[in-house]
């Protein structure tokens, strides 16, 4: 399970004390809900389902691959589902090969998410041996469905906009600024994540 309320309050006001931009960022903003996901693999086959489409489209595709195969927590559906069966319900050839790969990879037994390396950077790179699951999508899959409290995705757009809005840098930071800016937040950079979207979500409303 992802990071709880009072996790995500208590890390925040640990980087309060480092930080006095976050501390003044919270004020305006306010802490963040949690964000949670459940651990396992439909979590990840929901993800790939979900790469660049709406959440309207990607819930009517689940809904209908779920009808076409059965339960969609059973990666071995994924498996015995012919190529027809994954495209009749909605997914392109691309995703439909990065689903069965993603199923094939935990039938297997080579990707378990029950026991994913405790080293963060080892367990992205565990994720990231399947087809179609890119560094982000590991990282927030660690951050929202195992509550990994270091994860940083400084790969996010919304997060290097809002670092360089909070921190006062007149342009976006690039990945590696963003990563090498939130080096003094450890162990805390997974909640300063989710308030980096809670804040940008807070600014578009503003807008």
């Amino acid at each position: 399970m992802g990071l709880s309320a009072d996790q995500l309050r208590i890390a925040l006001d640990a980087l309060s004390q480092r930080e006095p931009a976050i501390a003044a960022a919270i004020t305006r903003a306010g802490y963040p809900e949690p964000r949670i996901r459940a651990r396992g693999y439909a979590t990840l086959l929901r993800t790939i389902v979900g790469q660049q489409v709406s959440t309207k489209a990607a819930d009517s595709v689940w809904r209908k691959l779920e009808s076409i195969v059965g339960s969609l927590d059973d990666p071995g559906n994924i498996v015995r589902a012919s190529d027809e069966q994954l495209r009749e319900a909605g997914l392109s050839r691309q995703k439909a090969s990065y689903a069965r790969s993603l199923a094939e990879e935990v039938t297997s037994g080579r990707l378990d998410l029950d026991n994913l390396p405790a080293d963060d950077d080892e367990a992205v790179a565990a994720l990231v041996r399947v087809k179609g699951i890119g560094r982000w999508s590991a990282e927030v899959y660690l951050l929202f469905a195992e509550g990994r409290p270091d994860i940083w995705p400084a790969g996010d757009l919304a997060v290097q906009i809002e670092i360089g809005r909070i921190l006062g840098h007149e342009a976006r930071p690039s990945e590696q600024l963003t990563r090498d800016l939130a080096e003094a937040w450890r162990p805390h950079r997974g909640a300063a994540a989710i308030f980096a979207w809670h804040h940008y979500a807070a600014d578009m409303k503003v807008i």
